[in-house]
């Protein structure tokens, strides 16, 4: 779709240009941002001529950078939960081919998989502005529908997953109302070596979830963890008593695979 109300379109190299003026938005692949119309923006700024790499890998963690491509990041071999998150997008390959990490996480729309991926794995946000840096947990990122925690001079720079989350042992499950539709809910489970489990819950909630027990909990005390998230997300693509009753049984089946 064309925008157009931008008047102005530049492409950053240093991180000098992350300051952005009034009406102008950063973009990776620019996906969502160019299907559908955005009357407050006047001008672009286009992160890909910054050259992050892509993927950073350290002693203790791996660096997904905001600009790597949901296809680049589909084909790690660090954690199943890469594949079936990217698969969840609600998109062709073509999609995922432009469409970025960072972008998705960014819309901050209920059904986003890399918020699920991220949130699933621990991971921390890298927040930058044109001189300064911030992090924070990336289940804490999201706020609500579209509405995340960036300042107004800020952009997401990299997503970082810690070693241990991508060692744990890990759970998935996912369900649509149609075989290629929206996610009505996305439930997964991860153990920990230390016996601690897991459990988040997105895509059929406006923003993630995570359940913490020091060890695997019972079946009574999980659901009522499960049972207690009050605002599931209502619309064409699922009720809310029905998100709430398929994440209570995703959760439980979860429970019964790592246990």
């Amino acid at each position: 779709m064309d925008l157009v109300g931008v008047r102005e379109y530049r492409v950053a190299t240093t991180r000098s240009d992350l300051a952005l003026a009034p009406g102008e938005r950063a973009i990776g692949g620019g996906t969502w941002l160019f299907s559908e119309p955005q009357p407050e923006v006047s001008g672009v700024v286009d992160l890909m001529g910054l050259e992050w790499q892509p993927v950073v890998r350290t002693d203790n963690a791996l660096e997904i950078a905001a600009t790597c491509t949901i296809e680049a990041l589909r084909e790690l071999p660090d954690s199943p939960l890469f594949q079936l998150c990217a698969d969840s997008l609600l998109a062709s390959w073509k999609i995922q081919h432009v469409a970025t990490v960072g972008g998705n996480i960014a819309t901050a729309l209920p059904a986003g998989p890399m918020t699920s991926l991220a949130v699933a794995l621990d991971a921390e946000v890298v927040l930058w502005s044109a001189d300064s840096e911030r992090r924070m947990p990336a289940s804490e990122f999201v706020l609500g529908v579209q509405h995340t925690a960036l300042r107004p001079d800020e952009v997401l720079r990299s997503i970082v997953f810690p070693e241990h989350a991508l060692n744990s042992r890990q759970g998935f499950r996912r369900i649509a109302l149609s075989p290629l539709g929206r996610t009505g809910t996305l439930v997964t489970a991860r153990v920990e070596p230390s016996g601690e489990m897991i459990v988040t819950v997105t895509g059929g909630t406006p923003k993630p979830y995570v359940l913490r027990f020091e060890s695997l909990p019972d079946a009574e005390t999980l659901a009522h963890a499960v049972d207690g998230i009050d605002d599931w997300y209502d619309d064409a693509h699922g009720s809310p008593d029905w998100r709430r009753a398929m994440s209570l049984r995703f959760a439980e089946e979860l429970r019964e695979e790592l246990s």
